[in-house]
């Protein structure tokens, strides 16, 4: 394997990372000690162990012109790893299908020049510590006409209805199924030749794996649409031929959502006997953990108990989860993306959580892009350094 760090990103040590070099040791019995014996306590997710329980949430940066990501994107995600990440899901790839995404500067998880790049990521990561997972996905029925990068290519979903209930786009054929299909399990094959420690698909949030799984885009009438077991069918079917293309022990994570990127009221389950619906045949398909985002994490999923989503998850599947939503922060994370500062928020009832086991991994997304540091900082107790979130860590990929 190639081990490229880049300049100035030193690798870590299995608990100590050079960005905390300096740190004092926490206080025996003290919260920041807490923090650090929480969240530093390794985890396996198939033949994965992930190093700690913090997580970088994918998050969308459109610094990959082309689709290639260079070296300034190798060194975003190694000063990240270097600084005490454990597991790294990269932002969303598309995967090699024309219709998967609507921008020339998304990364893409096809092509050899693109697939160079990532190998140069995976290689960075794993030489400063950490772990790393790309998120692989295709938009679907949000794509719009005439964009990059193949602008000929239609918007097509399981009924070619948009979240807004418009339709414009294309419903898919069963020879359409069948090409995406092949290119998630196409990228998934490339992920573990290229070095990476396992794959995330990306089944969130209205995008065109949710669009299947959701009543108000999918109004399909043969096997793929009508309850909610049979709504599931495509993403099942994504999933078996994912774990089918890759080794036995390589992680398959599945991440959803009941929101959707237009319409954050929506819900897939209203109970947890329909969330188990939709889980349980995905389970069975092969995936290995669920990560399961919301906006606010702390926030109950279903009345009459305080899990959230993530939690519920964990109960109804017995699978680990990653939890996510605002984590480390003051503020939902939609107003944070259209420009809004948050503060830091404490993270005490997070731990409680974890130390319970409802869930077992913690997704961070803001805090991490404001500060590569951030998880140092907790982990060695450094809560007063911890800065708030500025929207204008947006526009640099520091």
């Amino acid at each position: 394997m190639r081990v490229h760090i880049p300049a100035g990103i030193p690798p870590r040590s299995p608990h100590v990372t050079a960005t905390t070099a300096e740190s004092t040791e926490p206080t025996p019995g003290s919260s920041a000690s807490r923090a650090a014996q929480i969240l530093a306590r390794p985890v396996s997710i198939n033949g994965l162990t992930v190093p700690n329980r913090i997580v970088m949430a994918p998050m969308t940066r459109m610094f990959s012109p082309g689709g290639v990501p260079g070296e300034d994107v190798v060194s975003y995600y190694a000063r990240r790893a270097a600084a005490g990440v454990g597991l790294i899901v990269t932002e969303g790839t598309y995967v090699g299908h024309e219709s998967a995404g609507e921008s020339d500067r998304v990364p893409r998880f096809h092509g050899e020049e693109q697939l160079a790049g990532w190998a140069k990521v995976a290689d960075a990561v794993h030489a400063a510590g950490g772990t790393i997972v790309p998120q692989l996905w295709h938009i679907g029925m949000v794509r719009r006409p005439g964009k990059p990068p193949f602008e000929q290519a239609p918007a097509v979903g399981p009924s070619g209805i948009r979240l807004d209930g418009t339709q414009d786009g294309r419903a898919m054929t069963r020879g359409d199924l069948d090409d995406v299909i092949g290119a998630f399990a196409e990228a998934a094959a490339a992920a573990e030749r290229i070095g990476f420690d396992g794959v995330e698909l990306h089944g969130a949030h209205g995008y065109l794996i949710d669009q299947f799984l959701w009543a108000g885009t999918n109004r399909r009438t043969d096997a793929y649409g009508g309850d909610l077991v049979a709504r599931t069918k495509f993403a099942a079917e994504i999933v078996a031929a994912v774990r089918a293309s890759v080794s036995a022990d390589f992680p398959v994570v599945f991440r959803y959502s009941q929101w959707k990127s237009d319409n954050y009221d929506a819900r897939l389950a209203e109970t947890p006997e329909e969330l188990e619906a939709v889980l349980a045949p995905l389970a069975a398909a092969g995936v290995d953990a669920f990560h399961a985002s919301t906006r606010r994490y702390w926030l109950p999923e279903f009345d009459g108990s305080d899990l959230n989503l993530a939690g519920w998850t964990k109960k109804l599947t017995g699978r680990p989860t990653i939890t996510v939503g605002s984590v480390g922060l003051d503020g939902d994370f939609i107003r944070g993306f259209a420009g809004e500062g948050s503060p830091v928020k404490g993270l005490d009832d997070l731990l409680d959580r974890l130390e319970r086991e409802e869930f077992d991994l913690v997704a961070v997304g803001r805090a991490l892009l404001q500060d590569p540091e951030w998880a140092a900082k907790v982990l060695a107790g450094r809560f007063d350094d911890l800065a708030p979130y500025d929207a204008a860590a947006l526009k640099t990929l520091s």
